[in-house]
């Protein structure tokens, strides 16, 4: 791919904060929707500024060659209502999240120092492109029923699922036009006015339902237009509540011995299965950049990087990050790879988590405009991905089953659990690969 901007260009501040505000658009979502999930006092405004302290952390591991941002992990939310329900009180609770984040971090530790004294060959030959290609778009298409339900979703109850749809296929519209055929800056920052268009359009049709004051006997639902929830704005307006400051001195002495064994079942497994996403991820934004990440800044930075990143991050947020499909998919899209707009995202992260007014109106963008954004982000994940194994021989049977297998039970959604850990769909797919192509390794060339 021809990058308007590589790794080490730096754009205009003007350009670099629009470009960063894009970056904040595209992940924004996922990172607030973990806490939003798990509960328990865990708070949007805490989860952004542990995002961004992550990131920073991981951008210096990797001496900011790296063009990816951290968000929240979906794959620990399993986890971490593990380590509520495992505590003695709702405070020993908090410090199981962060325990337990720490266990997390150490595998990647563990591993990284594997990698720097035995080098990334055996990884190439455990995952190669007929197995990566096909785990890099499952990433894509396991999130596609978001997208579609998000699109086709109001943010408010009763609302119309068509007016929903409308605002965001606006938003998509806008977007693909923007980066198609827009010039110089608008071609750049095609999520920012795509999402902007989206909202205004929902705002129209939001200030219409709530102003209508009309006789009952015209048959209008004007619920039914308000796609955006103003009443998000007085929310939210205290400070970030971290997460060791809900936890407190009392929460350290409902620490016992099984607590910690029901912490290390819970996020150690999850850990070796986010890695083999951590390796996906580098694989895809290695391909859509031009250059091998796992060889510089290499393998070793990387996973120091979201190692520590997470340790550090679930200290104040609650929630272990992972390198965000989302990021990758907007430098894609916007052929934007200059680190700088990362360091700018993640500076907005934790800025914005203190002006908490700023987090309701982030949380106010309707879930169909975001929706219509995402139908562009995770397709292009799953392109990336159909594009790394595009040279793979299909013919050979090894390969097919491979392939095929990745498919199958990836855009099946197979989940497995094992009490109270669970192996997402990426994982399961990626874990059948792994297995098929050992098992069948010794196929010989016709």
């Amino acid at each position: 791919m021809n990058l308007i901007y590589g790794i080490k260009d730096r754009p205009g501040f003007g350009k670099i904060f629009l470009f960063a505000v894009q970056q904040l658009l595209a992940i924004m979502a996922a990172t607030i929707a973990v806490p939003a999930i798990v509960g328990n006092g865990l708070t949007a405004s805490a989860a952004l500024f542990g995002a961004g302290i992550g990131t920073f952390v991981y951008l210096l591991f990797t001496k900011s060659s790296s063009p990816v941002f951290l968000g929240s992990s979906f794959a620990f939310i399993g986890s971490m209502f593990s380590a509520f329900g495992g505590a003695a009180s709702l405070a020993a609770g908090y410090w199981g999240l962060i325990i337990g984040a720490l266990m997390a971090g150490l595998v990647y530790v563990i591993i990284a120092v594997v990698v720097k004294f035995c080098g990334v060959s055996w990884i190439d030959k455990l995952l190669p492109p007929v197995i990566i290609g096909p785990t890099v778009s499952i990433i894509g298409l396991s999130l596609s029923a978001n997208a579609v339900g998000d699109v086709m979703k109001s943010s408010v109850e009763g609302g119309s699922t068509y007016v929903a749809l409308i605002c965001g296929l606006v938003t998509l519209a806008v977007t693909m036009l923007c980066s198609t055929y827009g010039k110089k800056i608008g071609r750049l920052i095609p999520f920012i006015i795509g999402i902007l268009a989206g909202y205004a359009l929902a705002s129209i049709f939001a200030l219409i339902g709530y102003a209508a004051d009309l006789p009952s006997l015209i048959v209008i639902n004007y619920d039914a237009l308000k796609s955006l929830d103003f009443s998000k704005f007085s929310a939210y307006l205290s400070f970030p509540k971290f997460t060791f400051i809900l936890g407190g001195i009392e929460g350290l002495k409902g620490i016992t011995g099984s607590y910690l064994l029901t912490l290390f079942a819970a996020y150690v497994p999850v850990a070796f299965v986010v890695f083999a996403e951590h390796l996906a991820d580098h694989k895809n934004l290695s391909s859509i950049i031009g250059q091998d990440l796992l060889k510089e800044p290499g393998l070793t930075r990387t996973l120091l990087g979201d190692g520590v990143g997470t340790m550090i991050s679930t200290l104040f947020g609650g929630c272990p990050n992972t390198t965000y499909g989302e990021s990758i998919g907007c430098v894609a899209i916007t052929r934007n790879a200059s680190t700088i707009s990362i360091w700018g995202c993640a500076i907005l992260c934790v800025i914005f988590s203190l002006i908490t007014p700023l987090v309701a109106f982030l949380e106010t963008i309707p879930s169909c405009v975001m929706g219509g954004v995402c139908i562009a982000l995770y397709g292009f994940i799953a392109v990336s991905g159909f594009k790394m194994f595009q040279k793979v021989d299909l013919n050979k049977n090894r390969n097919l089953f491979v392939a095929s297998i990745i498919f199958i039970t990836g855009v099946g959604g197979m989940v497995v659990s094992f009490g109270q850990v669970q192996i997402r769909t990426v994982a399961c797919a990626l874990i059948l690969g792994i297995l098929t192509n050992l098992m069948l390794s010794k196929e010989k060339d016709e």
